[in-house]
């Protein structure tokens, strides 16, 4: 497959950052093995929250792919949660890339992407049944804070959120 047009936000040894639109089929990909993920860990279609490609376009969003060796390996996006905030979402990263700094390298180039437009703080919901998420969101500096959003009341449902 070859690597979707998009400005390219960061470079981690042979990790490459490029910006695509949500709905760009390589994004959909991503989305889509991600949700299959999460169907397998929590049942149903994975994760039912309503999302809408247009809440990733900039200034309000970003959605950026991570790529290994010219191979669409992770993803992860961030869309407006109040003013100052921005709402991880879609974070992903195939299986045969995990162990490799993927899923960090995109938490941190989304976390560049938010503060660039101006928000000062992120806040993601996660899953009981995603054990290296949460410890990598953890490591990275993110606390608990209330549950929120679609899943708030959800059993298993973790919010984190961290100053940027």
């Amino acid at each position: 497959m070859r690597p979707a047009r998009g400005r390219t936000l960061d470079t981690v040894s042979e990790i490459e950052i490029r910006a695509v639109r949500f709905d760009a089929p390589v994004a959909q990909h991503l989305i889509h093995a991600a949700l299959a993920d999460l169907g397998a860990r929590y049942g149903g279609t994975g994760d039912d929250t309503p999302v809408d490609a247009a809440e990733f376009e900039p200034p309000d969003g970003a959605f950026l792919v991570a790529y290994l060796a010219g191979e669409p390996v992770g993803c992860g996006g961030w869309r407006s949660h109040g003013a100052d905030t921005a709402e991880l979402k879609r974070m992903y990263t195939a299986p045969a890339a995990r162990g490799r700094g993927v899923a960090r390298a995109v938490l941190a180039a989304v976390e560049r992407s938010a503060r660039e437009q101006g928000r000062k703080r992120v806040v993601l919901e996660c899953g009981d049944k995603q054990p290296e998420a949460i410890a990598m969101y953890g490591s990275a500096g993110y606390e608990r804070i209330p549950n929120f959003g679609f899943y708030k009341d959800a059993e298993g449902c973790i919010s984190f959120g961290r100053t940027l």
